[in-house]
């Protein structure tokens, strides 16, 4: 196991290397900068903030210092904010960010898992339409459009909880930003959980299982479920990764204090290190999310360990 992780590990660096270069390059040869407003500067200031933030040395310079201040664990320095650097400013909403989407994660794993579980064992009955059915909607709808309507329906017409901000941090500040980030993802692991489970209950060793008298929730729990949690171990990767990044959209639409505020706010200010130092925190994110989802399916399944 620990030769496979290690492998893996090792194949990443090259991914993240190529990120972190094109992203670069892209932003640095984007029309505009970071100085630029609807006042502009004094070319002497201008000059100034150029030399400031190496942006004067020639592009392949300003590469290699921006990789070797990555490689010691330094995202630079922010244009609009100069009192804290990129790091600094990420790793202060970044709580609150794994806070929602962590939360949202467990809560789509557990409630997708169950109700697949559930459409599996009543497979075309009238229990498998109606949460099947309802889930369906989290999946055809976007998060930008689902967050409103529970906004004005549970916000503004029941006023059982807060529109937005974080408050105190209490649950009831948190309750719709992660439901909306929990919909889709619960709707998704539910149809693959049910298709995987159908087929695991259809194997021989199943109708052992059976034929031994086990009823059918023994079953599933002592044989079918690990099996069938196959696909879906292999969707947690992309789906905790589109968790933490995706929630950058619902942050803004519940004014939460996450990376997402920052992110935007860098957008419309073209505040580039900040961009680009965001992109590259959650690429990193993501190859390490999916590195540990590829050990978690070796650990089910130990043939994969050997290709």
């Amino acid at each position: 196991m620990f030769g496979y992780a290690l492998r893996r590990l090792l194949s990443t660096i090259p991914v993240l290397w190529i990120a972190v270069t094109v992203c670069f390059f892209i932003l640095r040869l984007a029309p505009g900068g970071p100085f630029d407003g609807e006042r502009p500067l004094p070319p002497e200031v201008k000059a100034n903030l150029a030399a400031h933030y190496n942006l004067d040395k020639p592009l392949v310079e300003q590469y290699l210092i921006y990789v070797g201040d990555v490689m010691k664990g330094d995202l630079g320095p922010s244009f609009a904010n100069q009192d804290f650097t990129v790091t600094q400013q990420i790793m202060s909403g970044f709580p609150y960010t794994l806070t929602i989407g962590g939360a949202a994660f467990v809560l789509a794993t557990i409630v997708g898992v169950f109700i697949g579980c559930l459409g599996a064992l009543y497979q075309n009955r009238s229990a498998d339409y109606w949460l099947g059915g309802g889930l369906l909607i989290g999946l055809v709808m976007p998060s930008f459009l689902i967050a409103p309507i529970l906004q004005l329906v549970f916000g503004n017409t029941l006023g059982w909880l807060p529109v937005g901000g974080w408050g105190d941090g209490s649950i009831r500040f948190l309750i719709l930003p992660i439901v909306v980030l929990t919909l889709p993802h619960a709707a998704r692991i539910s149809r693959l959980m049910r298709g995987s489970m159908i087929e695991v209950m259809s194997q021989n060793f199943i109708r052992t299982a059976k034929a031994k008298g086990i009823g059918p929730r023994l079953t599933v729990m002592r044989h079918a479920l690990k099996p069938a949690m196959m696909p879906v171990v292999s969707y947690l990767g992309p789906a905790a990764s589109y968790l933490l990044t995706g929630s950058l959209v619902v942050e803004s639409i519940f004014g939460l204090p996450g990376v997402g505020r920052y992110f935007v706010g860098a957008a419309l200010n073209r505040d580039y290190g900040m961009v680009l130092g965001t992109v590259i925190f959650y690429m990193v994110l993501i190859v390490v999310l999916n590195l540990l989802v590829d050990i978690a399916y070796a650990w089910l399944d130990p043939k994969v360990r050997m290709r």
